[in-house]
């Protein structure tokens, strides 16, 4: 067994080289304050390479010290010095395409291979489906010069009414649509009035009546105006883990595509995977989210530049598990970072959040402990820091989180706030903040705290410029 306080090192895959580092105390696994470094590599590493802490949680077994490759086990791995690789390009490579086809083609070749690199190679590939991530690769990009697009979208009425056990649809026309494109299905449900949203390919043709790539599982049925369109997340996946994403650019042609909301799509779109990393990605243009992950744990963006996103510049989604968003420029989305539902454990730092047009940063629904510190919220729309009210269950205010060292300045219209604090949110610790106005005071406020929040800590913080500097109405 470790002893009080001794520090755990293991050694991670390739594609990962941090290590995991972790505190014990008694069996329990500590918290403190580290350095960017070491957060780094706590997070990092060691998360993705198959939790080789075999001594954790009292556990009796001795500790995997020279790990060997065994059939079967993914839980140790030895740190290989070389994993296959390919290249993919517009006009020279080992694959040679513009497409999602060969981007597809080349991701699932690496992942045949138990994982590697797929070399992105300069040009501009436009996608009429997503590029689907198989678990265990990097997929590498030529930065500025490795663009992902996407072509416009259409959209078009069904035909025929499908039920739910259908794999199929029939349009009013076939348009531009072809076998292979990624397109969104949606419908208003004949039940309960809500819309339903599924995401399929079209697999097959005979005429304007397609075959899905899965049952549908709900009733397209006319009477709720069913519709299909040519939308879809340029970079998605599902069940899958340890992926990492470097150094390429995601270009959604925002201006000739339809919205597409962000709990299915976006420049970047996960569900129900694990230890992804983002380096240096470029996610802009996208009619949408440029980086949504729900229900994705151990997720890390670093580095990225998201901006000029219809809709959220990074999107935690619902039940996402200790997220760490560092050294980001989130610019001109209409909210830069939201925690989604039951965020927890997450970290936020040195991120460059600009000119975002409602929020900056937005936090709710049982998001909790969290901490956000050392960024730059600047210009944001209405707010720069909000905390949402919730009031649809016993407590899911955001309860628990960090606000510390970090730079908010000029927030709203004439009735901006810096720091929005609503509902019965409580256990917040707002710490060594500069809060700071540079025009007229007219009638923004630096922090508001609403009446029925609690447990408020306020410390250290630098407020100046506003009309009113705190506005505690729980005192009111």
């Amino acid at each position: 067994m470790l002893l009080r306080g001794e520090v755990l090192h293991s050694r991670a895959s390739a594609i990962w080289p941090h290590p995991v580092i972790a505190i014990l105390n008694g069996g329990t696994i500590m918290a403190r304050h580290l350095s960017r470094r070491a957060f780094l590599s706590s997070t990092c590493g060691g998360i993705a390479a198959g939790f080789v802490t075999s001594n954790l949680f009292g556990d009796p077994r001795p500790p995997v010290r020279h790990p060997r490759a065994t059939d079967g086990d993914e839980r140790h791995e030895p740190n290989w010095d070389e994993r296959f690789a390919l290249t993919v390009g517009t006009k020279k490579g080992d694959l040679i395409g513009n497409s999602d086809r060969v981007l597809q083609a080349a991701v699932d070749y690496v992942a045949r291979l138990g994982g590697g690199t797929v070399h992105v190679l300069p040009g501009t590939y436009t996608l009429r489906n997503s590029v689907f991530l198989p678990s265990k690769v990097r997929l590498l990009g030529s930065g500025a010069d490795s663009i992902l697009t996407k072509i416009p979208s259409e959209t078009i009425k069904l035909s025929e009414d499908s039920d739910w056990y259908d794999q199929e649809i029939t349009l009013s026309k076939s348009a531009g649509f072809q076998v292979g494109d990624g397109v969104v299905l949606k419908t208003k449900n004949p039940h309960n009035g809500a819309t339903d949203v599924l995401k399929r390919t079209l697999v097959a043709r005979k005429g304007n009546r397609f075959k899905l790539n899965d049952g549908l599982r709900k009733n397209f049925w006319l009477t709720g105006q069913p519709t299909c369109s040519s939308l879809f997340p340029l970079l998605t996946s599902e069940y899958t883990d340890d992926v990492v994403i470097e150094n390429i650019t995601l270009d959604g042609n925002a201006k000739n595509n339809e919205n597409l909301n962000g709990n299915y799509g976006g420049g970047i779109f996960l569900q129900d995977c694990n230890r992804y990393t983002f380096r240096k990605v470029e996610s802009r243009n996208y009619n949408g989210d440029g980086f949504s992950f729900q229900i994705c744990h151990d997720v890390i963006v670093e580095n990225c530049y998201s901006h000029d996103n219809a809709n959220l510049g990074v999107h935690p989604g619902s039940g996402s598990q200790r997220p760490l968003i560092i050294n980001n420029r989130l610019e001109r989305n209409d909210i830069g970072i939201f925690w989604c539902w039951g965020v927890k454990y997450g970290h936020a730092e040195k991120n460059r959040i600009v000119g975002n047009r409602n929020y900056g940063i937005s936090i709710g629904h049982n998001d909790t402990d969290n901490v956000m510190v050392d960024n730059d919220v600047l210009d944001s729309g209405k707010v720069g820091v909000l905390f949402r009210d919730d009031t649809r269950g016993k407590d899911f205010w955001a309860n628990r989180n960090r606000i510390e060292n970090n730079r908010i300045q000029n927030s709203g219209a004439d009735d901006g706030i810096a720091i929005d604090i609503r509902g019965k949110t409580k256990d917040l610790h707002i710490l060594g903040n500069q809060l700071k106005e540079t025009r007229k005071p007219m009638n923004r406020i630096g922090i508001r705290i609403a009446s029925n929040a609690a447990r408020i800590e306020l410390a250290n913080n630098s407020i100046q410029g506003f009309a009113k500097t705190i506005d505690d109405q729980r005192s009111a």
